[in-house]
This record gives C-alpha cells, structure tokens and sequence, in this order.
C-alpha cells in the first residue's frame, strides 16, 4: 500500500472512502512484490497495479465489494489455462491478495492514515496488517515508528491480546532496521499460542543513497539514470568548478570537498551506492580505501583495466585486504559495449540492479535463470524460530 501513499494521502486529506488491495505473498514468475497495491474509492477511482494487468479487474471488484460490506478478504490467484475468460496470471505465478475497505467509520482507517502519512512525508515507518487468522481480525492494523522500543511509538493496534501487539511491533522494528517488507507467523497471543496468525509487514524508509565522486561528463548520465531508479544522488568532486547545479541540475546534493573526506563524514547505509568516477589515483586510492570497510552495497570504480591493476596495487600498498578487494566493481558496469556517457550510466546501473537483486547479467534469451529473483527475499517469519 505504501508504494501509492503519496495518492492514497490525498484522498485521505479529502474524506474520500476507499479499498486497497495488497500483495501478501507471490510465488512463481508473479509480477508484482509484497506490498503493491491498487486501491478504488467510492467514485470507482482505480489507482495503483498488483499484478501489471493480469487480474485488476477481478481485484477492482473484490475493492467495491469492500467498499459495500466493509468485509476484509484474502484471495488467491494462480495460472490461467487456455480458458479466454479465466481470471489469473498467464505468467504461471501466484499471487495472494489482502482487499481491506478504508471508510471513514472503519476501526482500520487511523493507522492506515499515520502510515500514508509518514510515507508520502519521507519519514520511516512500518505498517503491519493481519492478513490471515481469526475472520475478525483480518485488516486490522498497527503502525511503528522508529522510537524507543515502547508502546509510544506504536499507533492503532489489534484489538485482541495484548502481548500480540506488543511482539509484532518489535518485530516490526526489525523489519524497518532491513528496510523490507513480507510476512511473519506467530500466534494469537503474541508468541506460539492461540489460533496462528500471518501479518503482512510494510517497511516506508527514506530513499537509498547513490554517492557519484567525480563531477564529470558521464557523472552527469548516472545522476539522471540513479533518480529514475529511484536514489537519492549526491556529487561529490574536490574542483568547485566543475561540481556545479548548472551541470548536475537533477542531483539532489552537489559537495565540493575531498571525496575521502565527505565520505568520512556523511551517512551511508545497507542500500547505498557509491561510483567512483574520478580515476585519478590521488582521489581514487584514499577514497576506495575506506569505502571497502564500509557496510555499503555496492562499490564501483571507473577506469581502464590498466588503471584498475595499478589502482589494485596502489591499494594493497595502503593495506586494503584481498578480501576488501574482491567487493570492488572495477571497471565498472556491466559489459555491454558502452560508448556514450548515457550507455555508460545504464551499465552502471545495470551492475547496481544486478547486485542488488541478485541477477547474473546474462541475456535472458537462452538462459535457464530466474526472470524475477531478489536476494533480500525470505520465506515468511516465524515467531519462536531462528532467523
């Protein structure tokens, strides 16, 4: 539901009744992730995609049946056969859908409010929602805050034991530190007792950082292409005359310091990205040599392969380890026959989905890999296992 909050928060700000329809859990080739939503107010408004067309008619009915009897549901779609007028993904994936109606009067409407509203503000925060257990209880919802691990950063809530409240929101925070969204198990009563409940668990987290060193030409196509992938870009470059609004006007910070040096000092995190586009070895040898200690995911250097062996060396000289090495992208990107700044920043770009999602790059024509597969993915949480 958060991936439409800016819309969705609108019509709340307006008084408008609605329905949103959730994606709980996929299997298969399905073409949407826990999470997406389409959601229809009372006017029949459809915004928003869970399966990128297969079944949002189904989906938009099961919205307005919602809407009408105020009954939240859980339903299932698999593969369509050759059946013309079957509702299901022709992709042979699996679906699982949570439709809850959001009127005015209904019990879910506050927390769903304050996470739309944090959503569409930037701000962190988790939505959990029962998609499955106890009929009453399904759609019901509480929302988490970043805080003190205490109920007063906690809004809304289940209605039923006390202790469930209390566990889901701590294991709310857990999901909110990864940045993820999916589904735990756990019982009624917050532990493994009472009837077994599944609640789906949706993360809103500020954008991931892509730091771009080296105020260049091809710098200038990658901040482009890292605010269509959704980033929040910085340029960072030691020459105040190039590292410019003028020449990076789609960038959302422009730094004029040494590389090595704002990176000592700025905030990076799981999600970020950082390029190195300087290749000069004076820049480049002691920037690398902190960037490969930090927890970051992905680091890449630009450069010739010659330059990459003497950037190697002059970085085992400075005591990088083999190890710190080996998480070094170098040259950068993936290999598809870049020439122009813009064909750069999409091989680029292309090594940073890879890496974050767990693709190999090979053409998909001839391969016998998975279309869709994400590293971060996880089988639904257990409450009393071992993650």
């Amino acid at each position: 539901m958060l991936d439409i909050a800016d819309e969705l928060h609108r019509w709340v700000e307006q008084g408008r009744d609605f329905a949103v329809a959730t994606v709980v859990a996929v299997g298969g080739s399905a073409p949407r992730r826990p999470g997406a939503a389409l959601a229809v107010d009372a006017d029949g408004t459809a915004i928003g995609s869970v399966s990128g067309g297969c079944v949002e008619g189904a989906v938009y009915d099961l919205c307005q049946q919602a809407l009408q009897d105020g009954e939240s549901v859980l339903e299932r779609f698999g593969y369509s056969d050759d059946d013309a007028f079957a509702v299901g993904l022709t992709c042979g994936g699996v679906i699982d859908i949570l439709v809850t109606p959001v009127r005015a009067a209904d019990r879910v409407r506050p927390a769903v409010t304050a996470a739309l509203e944090a959503a569409a503000d930037g701000e962190t925060a988790a939505l959990a929602r029962i998609v499955s257990g106890p009929a009453e209880l399904i759609g019901r919802a509480l929302v988490v805050r970043p805080g003190n691990s205490d109920d007063s950063d906690v809004r809304g809530g289940f209605g039923a034991h006390p202790e469930l409240d209390r566990t889901v929101a701590a294991e709310a925070r857990a999901f909110l530190d990864a940045g993820r969204t999916g589904t735990l198990e756990i019982g009624e009563q917050g532990s493994r007792c009472g009837a077994p409940l599944t609640v789906l668990v949706e993360s809103s987290v500020p954008p991931p950082r892509m730091i771009v060193f080296g105020a260049i030409d091809f710098a200038s196509a990658l901040v482009r292409i890292g605010k269509f992938l959704g980033y929040r870009v910085t340029v960072c470059d030691a020459r105040p005359v190039f590292a410019t609004g003028a020449r990076f006007p789609e960038a959302d910070e422009i730094v004029v310091e040494w590389p090595h040096r704002y990176l000592e000092r700025t905030e990076v995190d799981a999600r970020t990205v950082l390029c190195v586009l300087t290749h000069d070895a004076k820049f480049d040898v002691p920037l690398l040599q902190l960037a490969l200690t930090l927890p970051v995911a992905y680091v890449g250097a630009m450069g010739s392969r010659r330059t990459h062996l003497d950037r190697n060396e002059r970085l085992r000289q400075v005591g990088v380890t083999e190890m710190e090495l080996a998480r070094l992208r170098s040259p950068i990107g993936l290999d598809l026959g870049a020439r122009t700044p813009e064909e750069t920043a999409l091989s680029i770009a292309a090594e940073i989905v890879a890496a974050r999602r767990g693709g190999s790059g090979v053409s998909l024509t001839g391969a016998h890999t998975p279309i869709h597969h994400d590293v971060t993915a996880e089988a639904p949480r257990r409450i009393g296992s071992v993650a």
